[in-house]
Parts: C-alpha cells; structure tokens; sequence
C-alpha cells in the first residue's frame, strides 16, 4: 500500500457503507471497473488487494468542473481587490513570467491538493499545458485540459491561438491515455473575438472534444457585450456555435432566464463557482433554479487558487447551497442531496468520465470518508453531513478508475510535490519583480 501509485490488480473494499447506510463490499477488477458491489461483492472477486472499509462511508469521486490548477502557485499572492485591478496589476503581470517548469510543479501541488479532499477528475484551463498533462499524467487524476484561447480581436494572435490550441489537442491525442482529454477553451466573449468563437466551435465539433468557456462572470461583460454586439453573452456564443452539449460554460452569475433556456435547449453544462464569485463579489449569484428548470447540466467549480484560495469542492458545496438560498432568498434551494451531485454524477457527465455513481459496471472512482471523524458525528443523514458539516479533510482514501492515489490519509510524494512548487512560487515571484 505504500507506493500507492504503481498499484494493479483487483481490489476489493470491505465492509464500507454506502450513502443509504447500508453495508457493502465493493469489487474492482485489474481494468478499475466496479464489477460487485453488495454483500455478495467478496465472491465475485479474488482480489490482489483488500482495502478495510469499516468506518467509512463510499461516495463517487468528486469532479471540478472549473479551474485554473496551475494557478495554485498564486495563491494568497493578491486578494481582498477589485475583480479588474487584481487583474491588471497583480495577476496578469506575474502570469506574463510563467514557464512550462511552473506549470508543471503548480498542477502538481493542485492535483495533490485535490485528491487530499476526494476530487478525482477536473476541467482546465490555462498555459503550457502539454506540462499539464504530464502533471495529470504523473498523479494519476482524470482531467479536461484546455489552452486558454484569447485573441482580443487581432488576426495575428488569432493564428497564434489556433496553433497552439492545434498542437495541444495533437499532444493529448498521441498520449492515448484514457483518463487525459483535451478540450477547446475560448476565454470569454470579451477576450476572444467572434471569429475566434467560431473556429473554436467548428475545431472542437470536428475533434469531438468539449469546449471551456467562462460566461457572464460579471454585470460589466453583459452590458460591454451589449453595447458591441447587440446580444447578451450567451446569445453570441451561441451564434459562434460555441453552445452545445460538450460546453462546459463557467460562472454563469448574470444570465437572464432567455439565456438560462436557450442554455438548456443546447444541452451546455454550467459551473457553479461560488467562492470565487463571492470573493471577487461579482454581486448576483448564479440562477440554478433557472437553469435546472430549463435541462441545463449543474455542475461544481473552484476556480482557481488565486481566487478562492483552495481545490476543496466539500467547501464548495457547503458554499453553493448556502449562496443559492441567501441570494435567492429560498431554504429550499439546492438542498443537500442535489449538491452533492452536482459535484459527482453532474460533474462527470459534463465531462465525459462516467456516470458518476457506486454502480456495477462503472469506472471505480471512489471517495472513502471517515465516519468517526467530528462532522460525521452524529450521522444521521450522510449527505447533509458530507454538504454542511464536513471538509475535505474528512476524506481518507480515493481511488481513480481503480487506482489507490491516497490511502488513509497518504499520498506517495506529498513532501517533493509541495517543496517544488513552493520554490516555483518564489522563484516566479522573483522573476517578475526583476522583470525578467
């Protein structure tokens, strides 16, 4: 069990509960497919591994929909700031000296961090990702990696843009690892131009891959889209092609209900970022309840460590249920059950990484929680426990398509992984002071 990570084989996990209460083994076989789970489990499987579940309670990997992983490298590095100065002057300088080395060290210490609070699969996008992939390679997570495609309307970085964007899809193609995929990531309709919109659209149709976009973040985009185009946000994108059932759109705060209809007319994904939109105060919350009416797929985001401060989606979740009932002003809202799988099965149908369940037949991405721990007790409901009394640190054990990437506690490389990227930070800080 030590060397978690070039662990094979079958597994089986013993006596765990389930998110009922019921008592259940759960079988694994050698391809990280769930193959049993019942109390019949043990005498399916003649497992090479047997993992003790006794106080512990299984749930689905969980998915972050939205983040920046390789941004945990600023973390803390400018906050309490309005949204477009923290960009200007804090965050898009020091982006400007980032290398493919702080890529690399910054995803790692954001996979580590997410599989320490039971998040097993993500959707990114950022730069040098082809060093991102190698991150995920390495940490053995599932992800959705994506270039962050910004043309800001000139033809020539438009071009810059589409091969970068060309060569990073070719990249994760040749890897052929089931658990990598790529996506399209047009940032936004205020940092990429229509036509940049729509060869991101007609790239990701033809490639079959999934597109990244934030939308609607904040008031001034609606009312800058506006005056430019004549069109809500929403409306562009979908006039680019951009809006479909492989979209995952990010944020999402001041869509009108039109926008949140024709959004689940196209089928998109949406991904509710809470703490990010809280702490930028982007000042409306997303309207789930819209956006659930009309068939859009409800998902849960971070965003990234520069704007939250952390990768823990059981903080998320606490954050979006109480942020849909205090903007919305309805208990109601978002009630337990329904966030959490928001950020389980919604996840993972966003992108594509299963059905996101403890089911027979599925990837065996699975979450141990610990039930003796504080905000387990007492547990009479798991799922209000897991939403608003638990963190992540109340998981013990996660398994990715079968895969042990932390046991009880213990992720193999945990003090290299953070030593690296805490140097990465200084040094990246330093580099920009210099103005090297």
């Amino acid at each position: 069990m030590n060397d978690t990570f070039s662990t094979t084989g079958s597994t089986l996990i013993a006596g765990v509960t389930t998110i009922d209460g019921s008592a259940a083994d759960i079988g694994i076989d050698e391809s990280g497919t769930i193959v049993a789970i019942g109390k019949d489990a043990k005498g399916a499987i003649d497992a090479d591994i047997i993992i003790d579940g006794s106080d512990r309670l299984a749930v689905p990997g969980l998915v972050n929909t939205h983040t920046h992983a390789a941004m945990s490298l600023l973390r803390g590095y400018a906050d309490d700031m309005l949204l477009q100065d923290w960009l200007s002057e804090k965050i898009w300088p020091l982006e400007a000296h980032l290398s493919g080395d702080d890529v690399y060290a910054g995803t790692r210490l954001a996979c580590l961090e997410m599989i320490r609070s039971g998040t097993v699969a993500f959707n990114d996008m950022y730069f040098f990702m082809d060093r991102a992939t190698a991150a995920v390679d390495e940490m053995g997570m599932k992800a959705t990696l994506a270039y962050g495609f910004i043309d800001l309307g000139m033809e020539e970085k438009r071009e810059a843009e589409i091969r970068a964007t060309e060569a990073l899809v070719r990249h994760i193609a040749s890897l052929n690892n089931p658990r990598i995929q790529a996506a399209v990531g047009p940032h936004s309709v205020y940092t990429v131009s229509p036509e940049g919109l729509t060869w991101c659209a007609d790239f990701a149709k033809e490639q079959n891959i999934g597109i990244h976009v934030h939308l609607s973040e904040t008031e001034k985009e609606v009312t800058d889209c506006l005056a430019q185009y004549g069109k809500r946000p929403a409306y562009l994108l979908d006039e680019c092609g951009c809006l479909t059932p492989r979209t995952v759109a990010a944020h999402c705060c001041w869509l009108d209900e039109s926008e949140c209809r024709l959004l689940g007319q196209r089928g998109v994904h949406v991904s509710h970022n809470p703490a990010s939109n809280m702490k930028l105060a982007v000042n409306r919350a997303m309207p789930c309840h819209w956006l659930e009416q009309y068939g859009a797929g409800l998902t849960l985001g971070t965003d990234g460590c520069s704007s939250n401060n952390n990768l823990d989606l059981f903080e998320e979740m606490k954050f979006a249920a109480l942020l849909q009932k205090f903007a919305w002003n309805s208990p109601t809202l978002l009630p337990a059950g329904k966030v959490l799988a928001m950020a389980t099965a919604g996840g993972a149908r966003a992108l594509g990484t299963g059905p996101g369940s403890l089911t027979v037949g599925t990837p065996a991405d699975i979450v141990l929680i610990d039930t003796r721990a504080v905000c387990n007790t007492p547990l009479f409901h798991a799922d209000s426990n897991l939403v608003y009394a638990c963190n992540g640190g109340a998981v013990m054990t996660v398994l990715c398509q079968g895969r042990i990437l932390m046991h009880e506690r213990e992720v193999p490389g945990e003090e290299e992984i953070v030593r690296e990227a805490a140097a990465a930070a200084r040094a990246l800080v330093e580099r920009a002071r210099d103005g090297e």
